[in-house]
């Protein structure tokens, strides 16, 4: 349950996979992207 142990969590950290034991984070989205999103969902909402 080491460094050599691909399934443990320090095994991961190790190799610099991911997994079960180590799941990766999701990015998380500019404050400048978020209003472009918002107003493109609004237009898609009155071109239909």
């Amino acid at each position: 349950m080491g460094k050599g142990d691909i399934r443990s969590r320090r095994g991961k950290i190790f190799r610099g996979t991911f997994g079960k034991t180590r799941k990766r984070k999701k990015k998380q989205v500019k404050e400048s992207n978020k209003k472009e999103i918002k107003a493109e969902e609004k237009n898609e909402e009155v071109d239909q």
